[in-house]
């Protein structure tokens, strides 16, 4: 009987342990061995940043089917289910073809040693290769320069999201050697578009350009996005477009919209592409409502809302999201990495909730333990008490307030339970 892709996933895993250990040499090995499908494939376009890469992918792929376009899809990492990773002219890869293509990967390698997202990103490569597409949108999976998936020679382009701190262990302890890092996407002479930056990241970028002789299409200086009157309003030196504010919540979306419509703009598509770009994107746990399930059955009053941002930038972007909606009691529950600087994520949200709700994450090991938790939202001015899941948290909110907004947080680890579990 075939393995069912979950089970090679698993023995993958036990097998090639979940350590980053950043080099390009065993994915170089094992696409070799592959027959490189990273050169067969249908024309690139290779996202990286610390924020807003997944939301500018989903922007551009529907702009792109919006014009008839067949999109393959790369991103990391995954929410309820692995097939969310891979999407072959606009379908996620089916079970079958999963399983084989991760058998496959898994025999090719043979005992060499090599990590889950290398292995993986291998399989995607191999699937994009054999399936017919007009285009392939790549997110980088941690950093950019020896990512796993940064051995496309000749993208069509490069974006860059903003970069902010983040996974400091990996990419360095600075803004500039973060931004170093991002930039290891650029290619000789292929176009990057580059989103708002600090003005030390910007430098970095420009420069790594330069030497690169890569054009450059900057935020606030080849192209511009604003919002007014409830619009979004984005020009370049091709002209003005006045388009519908992105159906993606969250003020910060209108900056990877702008990422998004220059990307387009420089592929060649048309009004219809832009147009769908800001209103038909769907990106789960990015400030997604929840109306259906479990927890809205005990709920059913409750304004209740799934973020998965996890870092200082997310945290500020998810507090000018919330300035923006309704008044309303906010409570949150947050549940977060060991690995992430919790303060500064937790920092900006102080001003909007009620109070926080602490959980350990699920069948992570590397949560932080919600005494953790709890301890850093009070240090930042936040009351704070632990709960021993979700469901009771929700549970103690709901008999305080049944009409009160609550936010589930701080982790896109905590946010694929929540899916898996109330899907």
């Amino acid at each position: 009987m075939a393995l069912t892709s979950d089970a090679v996933l698993e023995r993958m895993m036990t097998l090639h342990p979940k350590i980053i250990d950043l080099t390009l040499a065993r994915v170089h090995r094992l696409l070799e061995a592959l027959g490189h499908p990273e050169q067969r494939l249908p024309p690139v376009v290779h996202i990286a940043g610390t924020n807003g890469k997944g939301s500018t992918q989903a922007m551009i792929r529907a702009g792109l089917e919006a014009e008839g376009k067949a999109v393959h899809a790369y991103t990391s990492p995954h929410l309820a289910r692995f097939h969310e990773r891979i999407r072959l002219a606009g379908t996620l890869i089916s079970e079958p073809a999963l399983s084989a293509l991760l058998d496959e990967c898994v025999t090719a390698n043979g005992p060499d040693e090599i990590t889950f997202f290398e292995i993986t990103t291998c399989a995607a490569f191999l699937a994009f290769a054999r399936t017919q597409a007009d285009f392939t949108l790549l997110e980088v999976g941690l950093g950019g320069r020896l990512d796993a998936t940064n051995v496309v020679e000749r993208p069509l382009l490069t974006i860059i999201t903003p970069v902010s701190v983040d996974h400091q262990q990996y990419l360095g302890e600075t803004l500039p050697e973060i931004a170093g890092e991002k930039a290891g996407i650029i290619k000789r002479g292929v176009p990057v578009i580059v989103g708002p930056q600090t003005p030390e990241g910007l430098a970095v970028i420009e420069a790594k350009a330069a030497r690169m002789g890569a054009p450059v299409l900057a935020f606030g200086q080849h192209w511009t996005v604003w919002e007014e009157r409830g619009r979004l309003v984005f020009q370049d030196e091709n002209g003005l477009l006045d388009l519908p504010l992105p159906n993606l919540p969250g003020p910060h979306q209108v900056h990877n919209a702008g990422a998004a419509l220059a990307a387009l703009r420089l592929m060649g598509m048309g009004e219809a592409a832009f147009e769908a770009a800001v209103t038909q994107a769907y990106w789960p746990a990015r400030m997604q409502r929840l109306r259906h399930g479990p927890l809205i059955d005990m709920a059913p009053h409750v304004e209740l809302w799934l973020d998965g941002g996890h870092n200082p930038a997310g945290g500020e972007a998810l507090a000018a999201t919330l300035a923006r909606l309704p008044q309303r009691e906010t409570h949150l529950i947050c549940g977060m990495l060991n690995t992430k600087d919790v303060r500064g994520y937790m920092r900006p949200l102080a001003g909007h909730a009620a109070d926080l709700y602490a959980v350990s994450i699920p069948g992570e090991k590397s949560t932080l333990p919600a005494e953790e938790t709890r301890d850093a939202a009070l240090d930042v001015g936040i009351v704070a008490q632990t709960a021993p899941s979700v469901a009771e948290a929700l549970a103690a909110v709901v008999q305080r307030n049944p009409a009160a907004r609550v936010l589930i947080c701080g982790s896109l680890y905590l946010a694929g339970t929540i899916l898996r579990e109330n899907g």
